[in-house]
This record gives C-alpha cells, structure tokens and sequence, in this order.
C-alpha cells in the first residue's frame, strides 16, 4: 500500500471553484488529495499544481452521476492508499429552469448530480470507513438549501435541500463506527457558478448581493475550503450531522 500513514482525502467537483480551493487547502494542510471532476483540463491542473508546490495529488475523471464510476474510482483509491480519511462531496450544478421548463428530466439531472452525487461516493467510501473506524465526510449544500427558496431553480433548492437530510441520515448511522458526516451551506461565492449570467446572479448580480451582506463582501471559494478542512479534521471530532452556513452574515443579517 503505498505511503499509508499520510492522510487521504477525494473530493469531488475540484477542478474549479470551491472544490479547487478545498483541494489546495487539504494539500497545504498535508493531505493527499484525489482531485476528481468531468472537467479534465480543470482537473489535471489542479492537481499539476499541487504536486508542482510541493504537494500531493492526482486527478481521476468522476462523474457523480455515475454509480459505476464513483465505485471505480473509491475502489481504485482505496486500494492503494487503504481507507479515505476524508471525502468531500462538493460536485454540483445550478440551471436557471422557470417552472413551465421544468420536465422531469431536468429535475432528475440537478438531482442525479447535486444530491445522489453525494450519496453514491459517500455509500462507496463508508464501508472502509467503518472497518477502519474513523473517517470523515463533508457534504456541500447551500443557503438555498437551508433557508432561502430561489425562483427559477427549485430543482436545485430541494436538492441542497436534501443534502441536510442526507446529511443527518449517515451522520447517525456511521456514528457509532467511527465516521462523522457533515454538511456546509455556503451563501453568496465568487465562483463560476455565481457569476453565470445565464444560470445565476452573473457578476453585477453578485456585487449587488454584497450590499446585503453583514460582512460587506461577496464569499471567496477559500473562505469556505478552510471550514470545510476543519469540519473533516480532528479539531472538529465532537460535530457530527450538522451543516453549517458560512454566509458572512447573510441569513441573520438580512431585514
């Protein structure tokens, strides 16, 4: 098994964004990170990065809406490295979708990858997690998903929206082996997805929702890696079903 002792951790949906930010802040803080995604470029760069720093990291394609590649690509991992010490489940989308376009299908898309994605590589991983007795899982969910309703996308509102309770689900069935499950609700990010015209607020969107934030700023993807790092290390041992909104003070602050 190679270089076992050094800690592991996958995380999904890391070739950009709030993934790539987590990927780096577990390399930095001495964890050997399994960067996956469908965006391969994305992907192969985050993980060269890494290495080129002085980390240690790998890129394995992933799509989440895949059972058999999430038993793949866990299995192969696991293999070589013995159980995941972390799994952060950060793959997702947001589709602007007004309620006349809403098929099934599109429903069923933002559900396959936004909370089964987070339910089929955490299923694969636990079984090794609870031989092993310990682990952690982070599952990233939204303030969409805990507080706030968003029009023109309530595929994805109820899918982070299930995501807490998929959350309270394996934190009380793993508890008694060992693993601890928990949840983040970012609020408003600068990533990708935000400043998406199409699908989201777009960039004056965003400036604009930073006037309603207490803090007087939009989020950066690092001010929700360095959370999600504590929510799966030691430091965060006595946690476990909770999500927890990293926000800057919106849901309290807004009136």
């Amino acid at each position: 098994m190679e270089n076992a002792g050094k800690p592991t951790v996958l995380i999904t949906g890391s070739g950009i964004g709030i993934g790539a930010a987590t990927a780096r802040t577990f390399a930095g803080a001495g964890y050997r990170v399994v960067v996956t995604d469908v965006l391969d470029d994305e992907g192969e760069g985050v993980a060269s990065g890494i290495n080129a720093g002085g980390g240690e990291a790998e890129y394995h394609r992933l799509d989440v809406t895949s059972t058999e590649q999430a038993d793949a690509v866990v299995g192969e991992v696991q293999e070589r490295y013995g159980p995941l010490d972390a799994v952060v489940a950060n793959a997702g989308i947001a589709h602007r979708v007004p309620l006349p376009e809403l098929t099934d299908e599109r429903w069923d898309h933002t559900h396959e990858v936004d909370l089964k994605g987070v339910m089929r590589v955490c299923r694969t991983a636990a079984p090794a997690m609870r031989e092993a007795g310990r682990g952690s899982m982070v599952a990233v969910s939204s303030i969409m998903g805990v507080a706030y309703g968003w029009d023109e996308h309530v595929q994805y509102s109820s899918a982070k929206a299930g995501v807490v309770g998929l959350v309270r689900g394996l934190a009380v069935e793993l508890a008694s082996d060992g693993v601890r499950v928990n949840g983040i609700a970012p609020g408003y990010i600068r990533t990708a997805q935000a400043l998406s015209e199409e699908h989201s607020l777009g960039s004056a969107g965003l400036e604009q929702a930073a006037e309603f934030i207490p803090m007087g700023r939009v989020g950066e993807p690092e001010d929700i890696a360095d959370v999600i790092l504590f929510l799966a290390s030691d430091a965060a041992r006595y946690m476990t079903g909770q999500t927890v909104v990293v926000d800057g003070g919106l849901l309290v602050g807004r009136y």
